[in-house]
């Protein structure tokens, strides 16, 4: 079984690649994602279809500035570009279970 921080290393390179589907397979059936702004996103399918503009445009590319990792949780120190004018810095705590990240956190 791969270690959490590996699949979150997987599924940054996907959302780098603008790779949708390697992107999603990293995620698990049942994701829950809560965003910086409140909302949340349910499930895969959810996922595929909050992401999928930005990776068809191409606008999105994130740098990890510093990784924490602790048993079930890898939480990275991101900046993202092309998601806003200016680049958005945020952590970002991901869950891994199972080999797959069931939930994730973004908190600035």
């Amino acid at each position: 079984m791969s270690q959490p921080v590996d699949v979150v290393e997987r599924q940054l390179a996907a959302y780098n690649a603008h790779d949708l589907e390697g992107f999603a397979a990293t995620y698990a059936e049942d994701v829950r994602i809560e965003r910086r702004d409140g909302a949340v996103i349910e499930g895969r399918a959810g996922l595929r279809e909050a992401y999928e503009d930005q990776f068809a445009e191409g606008r999105c590319r994130a740098e990890i500035v510093g990784r924490l990792t602790e048993g079930d949780w890898v939480i990275d120190h991101e900046v993202a570009h092309d998601v806003a004018e200016e680049p958005v810095r945020v952590l970002v705590a991901y869950r891994v279970r199972g080999g797959l990240i069931d939930l994730v956190r973004f908190m600035s």
